[in-house]
């Protein structure tokens, strides 16, 4: 465990390369250098996930649908990412991996362009370190169809509208959650997918 916590600060996982492209550029002044220490106490796991932006001329997200059959948050959707593994080296090695394994695209089209807040989940017990990284186009999907239903993009201008999200509630256990809702197309995004947006979304409008 001391290990997950070691390695995430390690130096010299963030391109410092000047971007081509000036929303690249404004992205990458709003994400933090380093990552945040995750603040995990006794019960929480280190996990990470990649939010991978599309290089197109008008960049995307990509997003996936988790298959019915995984046995947490099946159906959800989610970015890339799980649980750090005894043989990732840090938290973005561990996002790296879970982007190779569920989609097929390859470590090599990612830049990492910085981080965002760390995020718990309540009911599984995760704090996640949200990476982001920039993906050349060029790149083959291979989906793992035992953990992804479905891959998709959505334009990064509608995930940042604050218009194109709303507010709902749900009780457990006693208590009234509040949650972000953001729908697309047939899709429904929600849960610690959309709260990310939701930071990524609020650094890049402020």
């Amino acid at each position: 465990m001391r290990k997950a916590l070691d390695m995430v600060s390690a130096p010299g996982e963030v391109s410092t390369g000047i971007a081509s492209r000036a929303w690249r550029a404004r992205i990458e002044s709003r994400l933090d250098r380093s990552p945040s220490e995750l603040q995990l106490g006794q019960a929480l796991k280190p996990a990470a996930i990649l939010l991978p932006i599309i290089e197109r001329e008008e960049p995307t997200v990509l997003l996936t649908k988790r298959s019915d059959e995984m046995p947490t948050h099946a159906g959800q959707i989610s970015f890339p990412g799980g649980r750090f593994h005894a043989g990732d080296t840090s938290l973005v090695d561990t996002a790296l991996r879970e982007l190779e394994e569920e989609t097929g695209i390859d470590r090599e089209f990612v830049t990492v362009g910085g981080f965002l807040n760390p995020y718990e989940t309540v009911n599984s017990g995760f704090m996640i370190l949200p990476v982001v990284g920039f993906v050349r186009e060029g790149f083959t999907l291979l989906v793992n169809a035992s953990e992804v239903a479905e891959v998709f993009e959505v334009p990064l201008d509608y995930l940042c509208d604050p218009k194109n999200r709303s507010r709902a509630s749900v009780e457990r256990e006693g208590v009234m959650r509040e949650f972000h809702t953001i729908p697309f197309a047939s899709h429904t995004i929600w849960g610690a997918t959309a709260e990310i947006i939701v930071n990524l979304s609020g650094r890049l409008c402020a």
